[in-house]
C-alpha cells in the first residue's frame, strides 16, 4: 500500500515535471544558447500603462480576504490573520476537501461566519475570484500555479499576496508586473522574514547610518528539508520534484528580501547583474538510501539541483551580495543575513555585530546595546502579540498585521510587484548562469527606469 501511495506521488510529480520542463526548460535553454533571445527576454516588453510605485492602497475599513491553498503553510497564515483586528475570510479554495474543511473550522471557530468554500479542481480558483466580497487574495499553493493565480486574482480585481517565489521564468515576472500595472492591483510576495525582529532592527541601523556606506551583503536559505522533501501529505508531493527539473537557486528570496532592503534596491539601486555556481548532488540520493526502502520508486528519480547552489549579484551602485541555497544536507538553519559597510558589519545565526567606533578590539559583540534605540516601530506597537500568536518568533503575525494597516489607512505597500520580481528574478537567472558555465547573466529592470527616483523607503521606521 505504501509503494502504491508514493507511485501516485510520482505519477502527479511527472505530470508537474512534463508541465515544468515545458514551461522552465524552454525559456532557460534557448536564453542559455542565444545571447538575442536572453537580451530580449531580460529587456521585457514595452510599457503600456503608468507605474505601481508607491501607489497607495484604497482604504478598506474591514479587509475581507479569499485564500488559495490551504494546506499546511495556507493555514499556517489563515491563523495569523484570523487574529488580526478588522479582517473577515470570505472564502477559501483548495484542491483537497479535507485541507480545506480544515481552514474553514478554524474560521467558525474563531468567531466568524462560515466561508464559502471551493474545491473543485485546479481550476476551482477562477469560481473563487468572481465574487465581489473579496478585496485581497491570499495564495499559497505549489510554486509553478503563483502566477496564473496570481494574474487571474489581478485581472479578477482583487489586490494579491503570494508566497514564496513569486515566479519561476523571467517571461512569468514581466507577466505579473504588466498585469499589475494594467489592472492597477497591488501584486506582492509576502516574505515573512522581511518582518522579522533582527532584520527590521538592522534595517533601521542602517538608515541611520550605524554601517556607514554600505559595501556587501550575503544572504542564504539553508535549511535542511530532506524529511520534508521525502513526506507524502504536504510539501513533499510537489517541492521535491523542482530538484528534478532544475539545477538553480531554488529559493531565493527569504535571504535576499531583507538584504535587498538594507541596500535600497529598486529605490536607488538595483541588481545590475549575477553568476551562479551549482555544486554537484548528493544529498538527496544519501538520504534516499538510508531512509527509503530499496524498492521505493523514489530511489529511481534523478535530481538534477545541486546540493549548493550560490550566486554573486552585482548591483548598478557597485555592491556585491551574496546569495545560498542548499537544502539537502544536515546543517543547522541559516539565512546567514549579513551586511557590510565601512564602518562595522553585522552577521546572523547567531546575532552579532562589530562597529569600529566601540573599539571591541576585532571581536564580536552582541547586538542587545542597539536594541533600545534602534527596535522598530513595528516590534514596538505589536512586538508583544507577534510573539504569542505569530508563527517564525512573531514575524508572520507582523507581516499580516501589517498588510491589513496598509489597506485599512489606503498606505503604500511596503514592497511591491518589482519587489517580487526583482527577489524572485535570481532562480531562472541561475539556472541560466549555470547553464553558461557561470557566464555573467543581466537583471530585469522590472522598475524600467524608475529604480534611481525619489521614493518611499521599504517598512518605514
Amino acid at each position: 500500500m505504501k509503494n502504491e501511495q508514493t507511485r501516485r506521488e510520482m505519477l502527479k510529480n511527472s505530470v508537474l515535471a512534463g508541465f515544468g520542463l515545458t514551461l522552465f526548460g524552454a525559456e532557460v535553454k534557448a536564453a542559455s544558447r542565444d545571447e538575442n533571445v536572453l537580451a530580449e527576454l531580460i529587456a521585457g516588453p514595452a510599457q503600456k500603462n503608468r507605474s505601481m510605485i508607491d501607489v497607495p492602497f484604497e482604504r478598506h475599513e474591514t479587509v475581507r480576504l479569499g485564500i488559495i491553498g490551504t494546506g499546511l503553510r495556507g493555514r499556517s497564515v489563515l491563523g495569523e490573520f484570523l487574529n488580526v483586528p478588522n479582517v473577515r475570510i470570505t472564502a477559501l479554495c483548495d484542491i483537497v476537501q479535507e485541507k480545506a474543511d480544515r481552514a474553514k473550522a478554524m474560521v467558525t471557530k474563531a468567531g466568524q461566519p462560515e466561508p464559502a468554500v471551493y474545491v473543485k479542481g485546479d481550476r476551482g480558483y477562477e469560481e473563487m475570484l468572481k465574487r465581489d466580497d473579496i478585496d485581497f487574495v491570499f495564495i499559497a499553493t505549489p510554486w509553478e500555479w503563483h502566477v496564473p493565480q496570481a494574474l487571474a486574482a489581478m485581472n479578477a480585481g482583487k489586490h494579491v499576496g503570494v508566497e514564496v517565489p513569486a515566479g519561476y521564468t523571467i517571461k512569468e515576472l514581466w507577466q505579473l508586473v504588466d498585469t499589475s500595472e494594467k489592472t492597477r492591483r497591488h501584486m506582492m510576495m509576502m516574505e515573512n522574514c522581511c518582518y522579522d525582529y533582527d532584520e527590521l532592527l538592522i534595517l533601521n541601523m542602517v538608515r541611520d547610518g550605524i554601517f556607514g556606506e554600505v559595501i556587501h551583503g550575503e544572504a542564504a536559505y539553508n535549511h535542511d528539508l530532506r524529511a520534508i522533501l521525502f513526506e507524502t501529505k504536504d510539501e513533499g508531493l510537489w517541492r521535491r520534484a523542482h530538484h528534478v527539473l532544475r539545477d538553480s537557486n531554488l529559493y531565493p528570496t527569504h535571504g535576499l528580501g531583507p538584504v535587498a532592503n538594507y541596500m535600497n534596491v529598486n529605490r536607488g539601486d538595483k541588481f545590475d547583474f549575477m553568476v551562479a555556481m551549482s555544486s554537484g548532488s548528493l544529498g538527496l540520493q544519501d538520504y534516499r538510501k538510508e531512509h527509503l526502502a530499496a524498492d521505493d520508486p523514489r530511489q529511481k528519480e534523478v535530481y538534477k539541483c545541486g546540493d549548493y547552489n550560490t550566486n554573486l549579484i552585482k548591483t548598478a551602485k557597485g555592491r556585491s551580495i551574496m546569495v545560498q541555497h542548499n537544502v539537502t544536507t544536515p546543517r543547522p538553519y541559516d539565512r546567514i543575513n549579513l551586511i557590510q559597510g565601512t564602518k562595522g558589519i553585522f552577521r546572523d545565526y547567531p546575532s552579532r555585530i562589530y562597529i569600529e567606533k566601540d573599539k571591541a578590539d576585532h571581536r564580536w559583540q552582541t547586538i542587545d546595546a542597539y536594541k533600545e534605540k534602534f527596535e522598530h516601530s513595528l516590534w514596538r506597537v505589536v512586538g508583544e502579540q507577534a510573539r504569542k500568536l505569530g508563527g517564525h518568533g512573531g514575524m508572520d503575525y507582523l507581516m499580516c498585521w501589517r498588510l491589513v494597516q496598509c489597506m485599512r489607512e489606503g498606505l503604500i505597500p511596503d514592497m511591491d510587484v518589482y519587489d517580487a520580481a526583482a527577489w524572485s528574478a535570481p532562480g531562472p537567472l541561475s539556472e541560466i548562469s549555470v547553464q553558461k558555465g557561470s557566464a555573467p547573466v543581466k537583471f530585469p529592470d522590472f522598475t524600467r527606469g524608475k529604480w534611481n527616483t525619489t521614493r518611499k523607503p521599504p517598512i518605514p521606521s
